[in-house]
């Protein structure tokens, strides 16, 4: 069967609802099997996030790949039943002699080295599975994009909220009118990026551990010598590194948001308000907006991202119940976190994984639930077990093509990057995506797509006519 073209899938129904189109059947392994046992994966990063995909006694796990041996070690003390899978440390060599023993590969290591890692496994025909946020530029996203049209792999971001019946059934809410003509949504992260063991950027150089190989760690980014607040937990906070905490949780929180009312071509995107600069650190908050004008029959529309000590004013007819409510009595609760969409006669809130639709009054969503008003289904729900549960079973044969495919993942990623690039930069920034370029500040547009260390360049060729 010819695979789905990713260009009449976006303009599909079926893409919203990640429902019922028709997909390639992959017959791996042995018939008769559950899907999770019929394929064979690869995991590149094996501590922190991993590990929740990673104790899977029923997935088919055959080999890890980590920079740092002792996350090897540590993941297979917690899980026994990994104690036989083989090890590597590069992902290059790991592919090269066991590549035709692997069907999916797992992508979590730093923001960083996410493109490499990706586009390594794609070329060489590998179904892939990319921890948010997909990319560290938005060349890379844009790249992404074109490499999953190329190689006709099965892909998704690990973004758990696209699978999540929440998101879909406030698509239906929108869609029905119930939400009216959304003007502005504000989202937040109740926090900042972190706290770091020493001062000062850059942090002093220390001697590297002998279980961690500090250059493969580096992959395409500038040689930097070793410092612990690099590796193995707080490179989030480095631009060099990480995206932030706006690139941390945006692909969650503005999922939504982003997917629902197509907030994907922003004209405008401006830093209203940074706080703590730091030459080569994240700021410790911050307040980002993006302008997006007429889209269709979509009116324009503002949306806001807020972290650290900044959160958005309340709606007016918000009457939820908050785990946590700031002393000021003025802002959104810490406890409760997310997006407010304003704009229609009430304000509607979804969570943090862009999930649990709500009207912000708590007596109207009372009334809403008891009278059953609420719109019918309309987009197939996915079942259960995430981003890697769902892209088992497409690659199996026993589901479609998941939701927040590159495709659709990558133009989410670009619409966070732009308020990466916000947030180092500050100011104003004015953006032309279809030319993908910054027409007020061409000084930047060297930012779009980062230089890398030679043996580290990928997917150049898929920008060739």
């Amino acid at each position: 069967m010819k695979h789905l073209n990713r260009r009449t899938f976006l303009k599909s129904s079926a893409l919203l609802g990640a429902g019922s189109f028709a997909l390639p059947r992959f017959v791996i392994g042995q018939s008769g099997l559950p899907a999770s046992q019929r394929v064979n994966l690869a995991f590149v990063g094996c501590g922190g996030i991993a590990r929740n995909s990673i104790g899977d006694p029923d997935l088919r796990i055959v080999a890890l790949c980590d920079v740092d041996s002792s996350e090897i070690v540590g993941t297979k003390e917690k899980f026994p039943h990994l104690a036989g899978v083989r090890e590597f440390s590069d992902f290059r060599v790991m592919l090269d002699r066991m590549g035709r023993d692997i069907d999916i590969v797992v992508v979590s290591t730093p923001d960083h080295t996410h493109f490499p890692v990706t586009m390594e496994a794609m070329q060489r025909g590998k179904h892939i599975l990319t921890q948010k946020p997909l990319t560290h530029d938005i060349w890379q996203a844009r790249t992404l994009a074109r490499a999953a049209e190329k190689y006709k792999v099965q892909t998704v971001m690990g973004n758990q909220g696209h699978t999540s019946a929440g998101i879909r059934q406030m698509r239906e809410w929108y869609e029905s009118g119930l939400v009216g003509q959304v003007k502005s949504v504000n989202a937040w992260f109740p926090g900042g990026i972190g706290s770091r063991k020493t001062k000062g950027y850059p942090p002093p150089p220390q001697a590297v551990p002998a279980s961690l190989d500090w250059d493969l760690w580096l992959g395409p980014a500038a040689e930097t010598p070793y410092n612990q607040d690099y590796a193995p937990f707080n490179w989030r906070q480095f631009v060099q590194f990480g995206n932030g905490r706006l690139g941390d949780w945006f692909c969650h929180i503005c999922d939504g948001p982003v997917w629902i009312l197509d907030l994907y071509e922003p004209t405008v995107i401006e830093a209203v308000k940074i706080d703590r600069v730091e030459e080569g650190v994240f700021p410790g908050g911050s307040i980002v907006e993006w302008t997006f004008p007429k889209r269709g029959e979509k009116v324009a529309c503002k949306l806001r991202w807020y972290d650290g000590k900044n959160v958005p004013a309340k709606p007016a007819d918000y009457s939820l119940v908050d785990t946590a409510t700031p002393k000021n009595g003025k802002g959104a609760g810490a406890g409760i976190f997310g997006s407010f969409w304003e704009g229609g006669p009430d304000s509607f809130f979804l969570d943090n994984r862009s999930s649990n639709p709500r009207l912000c009054n708590r007596e109207k969503m009372i009334e809403m639930k008891s009278s059953k008003a609420f719109p019918p289904e309309k987009y197939p729900r996915v079942p259960g077990g995430g981003p890697l549960a769902e892209l088992v079973r497409a690659v199996s044969g026993e589901g479609p093509e998941p939701g927040s495919n590159f495709a659709c993942a990558a133009r989410l990623s670009e619409v966070g990057s732009l308020g990466v690039l916000a947030q180092r930069f500050g100011g104003r920034i004015e953006w032309d995506s279809r030319a993908m370029r910054i027409t007020n500040r061409p000084e930047l547009n060297a930012w779009l797509k980062e230089p890398v260390r030679p043996g580290w360049a990928y997917g150049e060729d898929l920008w060739k006519a």
